[in-house]
């Protein structure tokens, strides 16, 4: 029987003999995540009376070594890696021809002045022979500049800039803007189950009190009288006193503050008509005597109270593991009866499994009484002397069993639709979860993660372990490539678990792409996986600062179909700009070698200087602007992740690039040597250096222009769509930049005279130049014709470069490594490609909303690109709330058991 007064035990004091509060939030703390005690674990109201005095074990009951040190930067992205590469090759290409130029028309100049017309070098005639020198150079200068991607960085930043931001409205806060593009590879998310996948509104729906299994709400009158008491005793007390249920003021549903697990047990409390307010105002946090905080090892929380005879301890936990420690059960008449081995497994398999397979969380409640003197019952243990609570391992077990409840939490509606895209996009969606077998695979089913046409695996953490370790303890990368391709669900896990898996996944050289793999958390152990990962989500609402400063993006929602759009835009990145390296090698291909061959053929180019930079601008800037605006479609989550290793430019963009540059080079050379005659103009050809303008060459630039103008919308499909204009309406970007630049040409042409080198055209040359440039829409239709298997599989090996090992070369460690004699032009390349992490501050122009004064709370490398979360916060009126970890939800879990390192896991930058 409870007792209806405690016996104070004073105020608390921690280790160190000094005063500590009780009631602690680390919402207003920057937590660091190298400075993480192992021993303690963190978050709950309880927390200054904790302990955590367990061994760190693992399946096979071999001590588990902590993980290696996170990465001090993360690898560069997939992205980055590909257009380091294609820069580099682009840039020497690009060189040499231009070098190649430069030479050829020197040459050709030299052997006609000198060779062939006998003609010497006088001082009369240096003036002219300079200017023609500079000519060429000029040319050949011009052609380096049309053939370096330059606008290559712009276009990457924009579509990065104007992606992050819309994003912003499908409640993903990106941190680190390279993990946009990078989720759009992913091929595997390893998602948490509570809050992700159903809707963290968790209800009590079953019970098994004395004997009895109640499918709906006992009444509470009809239960013993010692029943009555110590359930809302052990409820109201063994949880943490923040967690706690709000009436609605509308009538609506009551909201659950805290610990969602805790407030389904307060709602049981509230749904048999008792108080569980009156219990803790009685029961304040200074009564306390010992709090053992809910943690992943332990998987239960326990707390011990005062009694005028002696102490209480109250139990809970996950239910098969509570049920081993207790040795007594109560009946139904409240009567205290042994509890045998035999009895628990009975009652796990008439009891838990079944509630399990219904998808239901099972929760065990137990008891046990210290007594000083004589005992009174047949579960009291006696003492003389206080008992020492640090030994939890003697003072939690003989426990007598109270009741076992089936908490639900419904899956998302929205979820099993989302994993279903997931699964078409060639993505592999794995339920990492702190629940037992039973209820993952019934939650896991429900959402639409385990096909029975499939061959999958469901383990829980004990049986993974036991697979993956080789004898000496140590995981073994040959023993997990037999077990992560069919894995499913991983049960029971702990977050070492989850960094396990995701380590060895991104690890694995099973596939020939590699996996790319995204990973969500919300605890404060989370932290390694969502730093080990390609991409780490962080829940919003209920993540802690620790997972949010590891993690890449955060889910302002905590909602999986988020993860699904943030791969939608992930994808729209990549394509974006492959869009834009279509349509930009398409025109570097034509220009550079119609001003190569125009130098070999009549010793000048048919496009001048300032047009071929007029071209370039067309190319650069205003196409990146028109391009990596497109908005992402439902179409792109209908084919495969391109993985780490295949190539940027695929076998359909090579197709694309070379069938339009063979129609461009042939329409610019026919107008070359046939334009003067079929328009009865004078021919541009073999004129001086201070001729005046011509129709004919200005016909040349002004159709050029045209069929650039045409490929730049041949170029929004990359993937053998017929229907080049789908979806354009949505772009109003694109089709304002591309009116904007049909009139400048035509101004340019008509009034351009001396300063472009044109001159006017009649209407009927416009209409010719106008028909030739739509001529390329027809002639893309043609090229989708032909099949991309006719293009050899070396030509886009080429531009593959070397293998994936070589893809995440750290840059500074590359300049380091490398000659710098023979090295030096590649070097500077990729220090151009990397002044793409300057220019993509123009992302703050995006953020109107950014609070300064939050921002000492993340690592320099998200300062760019973050909004603040309490801002967008506060306009939605999400309120930021403490975390806990008094339930048994591994995802609500706080302690670190391999944090023991000093830095073991570093920030983004550090």
């Amino acid at each position: 029987m409870l007792p209806s007064r405690l016996w104070l035990t004073g105020s608390q004091t921690n280790t160190a003999g000094q005063t500590v509060p009780l009631l602690t939030s680390d919402a207003d703390v920057k937590v660091d995540l190298g400075s993480i005690n192992p021993e303690v674990p963190t978050g709950n109201s309880h927390n200054s009376n904790n302990t955590n005095a367990v061994n760190n074990k693992v399946g096979n009951g071999e001590p588990k070594k902590p993980p290696p040190q996170a990465s001090a930067r993360k690898e560069k992205s997939v992205l980055q890696a590909k257009l380091t590469r294609l820069a580099i090759q682009i840039g020497y290409g690009g060189t040499a021809i231009a070098v190649a130029t430069v030479l050829i028309l020197i040459i050709k100049f030299c052997v006609k002045e000198f060779a062939i017309n006998k003609n010497e070098w006088t001082s009369d005639k240096t003036a002219n022979y300079i200017e023609h020198f500079v000519k060429h150079f000029i040319i050949g200068v011009t052609v380096l500049v049309v053939a370096v991607p330059e606008g290559l960085p712009l276009a990457v930043t924009l579509s990065l800039a104007y992606s992050v931001r819309k994003m912003m409205d499908d409640n993903n806060l990106v941190r680190h803007l390279d993990a946009c593009e990078t989720m759009g590879n992913a091929t595997a998310i390893c998602s948490d189950k509570t809050g992700t996948l159903t809707t963290n509104r968790m209800t009590v729906v079953q019970s098994y009190i004395g004997g009895v299994h109640y499918k709906q709400v006992p009444n509470f009158e009809t239960l013993a009288a010692n029943f009555r008491e110590l359930i809302v005793w052990g409820i109201a007390i063994n949880s943490g006193y923040t967690s706690r249920i709000q009436l609605s003021d509308d009538g609506g549903l009551p909201a659950q503050l805290g610990n969602k697990t805790e407030c389904a047990l307060l709602g049981f409390v509230l749904d048999m008509k008792q108080s569980y307010e009156s219990v803790r105002q009685e029961v304040t946090e200074e009564h306390l005597t010992k709090v053992y905080t809910f943690n992943s090892v332990r998987k239960s929380m326990s707390t011990v109270i005062p009694t005028n005879k002696g102490y209480r301890l109250f139990t809970k936990g996950a239910s098969e593991i509570v049920l081993k420690k207790c040795t007594h059960i109560l009946d139904c008449k409240g009567q205290v009866l042994p509890f045998s081995p035999e009895d628990q497994d009975k009652i796990v398999k008439t009891v838990i499994e079944p509630m399990a397979s219904d998808g239901l969380r099972t929760i065990c409640l137990a008891y046990k009484d210290f007594v000083k003197g004589e005992s009174e019952g047949v579960n009291d243990v006696t003492f003389s002397e206080e008992p020492d609570w640090e030994e939890e391992g003697d003072i939690v077990k003989g426990l007598t069993c109270l009741l076992v409840v089936g908490i639900e939490d419904p899956v998302r509606p929205e979820v099993p639709n989302a994993i279903k895209k997931c699964q078409r996009a060639g993505i592999c969606v794995r339920m990492v979860t702190g629940d037992n077998v039973n209820t993952a695979r019934s939650i896991a089913t429900k959402c639409g993660i385990l096909d029975p046409n499939e061959d999958f695996l469901v383990i829980d953490g004990k049986e993974f372990n036991k697979r993956i370790l080789d004898e000496d303890g140590e995981v073994s990368q040959e023993l997990f490539d037999k077990v992560w391709p069919k894995l499913r669900v991983l049960a029971r896990s702990s977050p070492q678990d989850k960094y396990v898996l995701v380590k060895g996944i991104i690890d694995s050289k099973m596939s020939t792409a590699r996996e790319v793999v995204a990973v969500t958390g919300d605890g404060t152990n989370d932290g390694p996986a969502l730093k080990k990962a390609d991409v780490g989500f962080a829940m919003g609402i209920s993540g802690t600062d620790v997972a949010k400063e590891a993690s890449d993006i955060i889910l302002t929602d905590d909602n999986f179909t988020s993860i699904v759009k943030a791969v939608m835009w992930g994808r729209n990145v990549y394509d974006s700009i492959a869009k834009f390296l279509q349509f930009q090698l398409t025109v570097n291909v034509v220009a550079v070698l119609v001003a190569f061959l125009g130098a070999c053929i009549i010793d000048d180019s048919p496009l001048r200087a300032i047009q071929m930079l007029w071209v370039n601008l067309i190319m650069d800037t205003l196409a990146s602007l028109a391009l990596a605006t497109e908005l992402p479609s439902e179409e792109l989550l209908e084919r495969k992740p391109y993985g780490r290793t295949k190539a940027l430019i695929s076998r359909t963009m090579t197709k694309n690039i070379i069938g339009h540059a063979i129609y461009q080079l042939t329409v610019i050379f026919c107008l070359l040597f046939l334009g003067p005659q079929f328009f009865d103009i004078d021919s541009g050809i073999g004129g001086d250096i201070h001729s005046p303008p011509t129709q004919h060459f200005t016909i040349i630039f002004n159709t050029f222009v045209m069929m650039t103008l045409c490929n730049e919308v041949n170029a929004r499909k990359i993937h053998g769509q017929r229907n080049i204009l789908e979806g354009l309406q949505r772009n109003p970007v694109f089709i304002v930049i591309w009116i904007g630049t049909f009139i400048a040409q035509i101004v340019l042409v008509q009034v351009g005279g001396s300063v472009f080198y044109t001159k006017g055209l009649t209407l009927e040359q416009w209409f010719w130049c106008i028909f030739l440039g739509i001529g390329d829409l027809i002639w893309g239709q043609l090229v989708t014709t032909v099949p991309t298997s006719a293009i050899p599989k070396n030509v886009c090996r080429r531009l593959r470069g070397r293998h994936e090992e070589d893809e995440e070369v750290d840059h500074d460690i590359m300049m380091e490594e490398e000659d710098v004699g023979g090295r030096r032009g590649q070097i500077l390349w990729v220090r151009g490609l990397t002044r793409l992490q300057q220019q993509i501050r123009v992302v703050n122009a995006f953020q109107m909303d950014l609070d300064t004064s939050h921002l000492d709370s993340y690592d320099k490398r998200s300062r760019p690109s973050l909004i603040s979360l309490q801002s967008l916060q506060a306009k939605s009126g999400v309120s930021k709330k403490p975390m806990l970890a008094s339930s048994p939800e591994v995802e609500e879990s706080r302690s670190s058991p391999w944090l023991g390192h000093q830095d073991s896991i570093p920030y983004a930058d550090e």
